[in-house]
């Protein structure tokens, strides 16, 4: 009992200085290719890479050093790597709690994989009808997104589904909910879409001249382009406003259950931060320590502190029993990535000002753990 506190303590230290002492996250992004084609993203356009399975055991590796905790399958769209069950139930063996993200569509056709290899799914969901759905993700599968749900529920599977709130779809939100109830998720979450970030989820912002290109020239962020065709008007904040006083006098029992993920007032932070960029109020700014709590480990072993900030550093595979196997443990706390966290939890990275993604894990969370 006693080792097991210590443990759970030496996740505390990450919150003292800029240098990790352990990693209770980690986001791996199995492939880069995805079967999907939203209008927020164009990873899709490009050839599909997937992560090498000697690079995963060099993470499987490094995991039990480090008190690796959770790990969060992504892409690109997960689901597409040949050998993603295998590398699941490989972090699984080592006692970590696995979460897959996916897009959903493969989900019907692999559910028995899925129930055997992950903990949890948390599955996007980009309209509350068939026709938003395509309109956001590029392809018709809205109908066999919800069934894959209700396939992995059969399993007993808990299944978050995620919707990244647009101009395309605030207004069926009330239909979101209601949808991913009946397909039985367990929990539903929204949050805003990025329209600002340079670093977030690949070269999102080449298909759309609409889009806004930003730069973060001497720690400011200068708009290049028009408002993205994504984000909200300053007449569109006040129509989600309503949408949301709706949803909350609609849904006060799933509210009240946990059901919905966000309460009402962080709800209604979504609707802040589009108000912000059109210039009404100023960003709320997020409560986040991603960078002291996880790392994100793109296909080919590049580091990310978050979703949102650049590279650190990059991990090679293992060369023998002794040889990089460590590497992860070394370079998360490199010069560059140490800087990094320091710059973002002094307000010197302008990203987090505008973070629509927040993480942040407290010292009784941590604990906990």
């Amino acid at each position: 009992m006693d080792t097991v506190k210590t443990m759970r303590a030496e996740h505390l230290l990450n919150l003292v200085g800029d240098r990790l002492h352990t990693l209770p996250l980690i986001v791996l992004y199995l492939t880069d290719g995805c079967n999907s084609k939203c209008v927020t993203c164009d990873i899709w356009r490009n050839p599909r890479r997937n992560m090498s399975l000697e690079l995963v055991e060099t993470i499987a590796e490094a995991c039990q050093e480090l008190r690796v905790k959770w790990l969060l399958l992504s892409g690109g769209e997960a689901m597409q790597h040949p050998g993603w069950p295998g590398i699941a139930q490989r972090f699984r063996e080592a006692g970590i709690y696995v979460m897959l993200l996916t897009n959903g569509l493969l989900l019907r056709k692999q559910a028995e994989a899925v129930i055997a290899s992950v903990d949890e799914v948390i599955v996007s969901l980009d309209g509350g009808t068939a026709e938003t759905y395509q309109a956001i993700r590029g392809v018709d599968g809205f109908d066999l997104v919800l069934e894959g749900i209700r396939a992995v529920r059969a399993g007993g599977l808990p299944v978050i589904t995620r919707t990244t709130v647009q101009r395309g779809n605030y207004h069926e939100i009330p239909q979101i909910i209601t949808v991913a109830k009946d397909a039985g998720a367990t929990r539903v979450s929204f949050l805003a879409v990025d329209v600002s970030n340079e670093f977030a989820f690949g070269p999102r912002f080449t298909a759309d001249t609409s889009l806004p290109i930003l730069s973060t020239t001497n720690d400011s962020i200068t708009q290049h382009q028009p408002p993205s065709s994504t984000a909200l008007t300053a007449d569109d904040v006040s129509k989600l406003a309503q949408v949301l006083d709706e949803v909350e006098a609609q849904f006060a029992d799933d509210f009240a259950s946990g059901l919905i993920a966000e309460s009402p007032a962080k709800l209604r932070r979504i609707a802040g931060y589009f108000a912000a960029l059109t210039g009404q109020t100023e960003f709320p700014r997020p409560r986040c320590n991603a960078p002291h709590i996880n790392v994100v480990i793109e296909v080919d072993g590049t580091l990310r502190p978050c979703y949102f900030l650049p590279a650190f550093g990059q991990i090679h595979v293992s060369q023998g029993a002794t040889g990089e196997a460590a590497s992860l443990k070394t370079e998360i706390n490199n010069d560059t990535a140490r800087a990094l966290r320091q710059a973002y939890r002094t307000g010197a990275r302008p990203e987090c000002e505008r973070c629509v993604c927040p993480l942040y894990k407290g010292p009784r969370s941590l604990l906990r753990m």
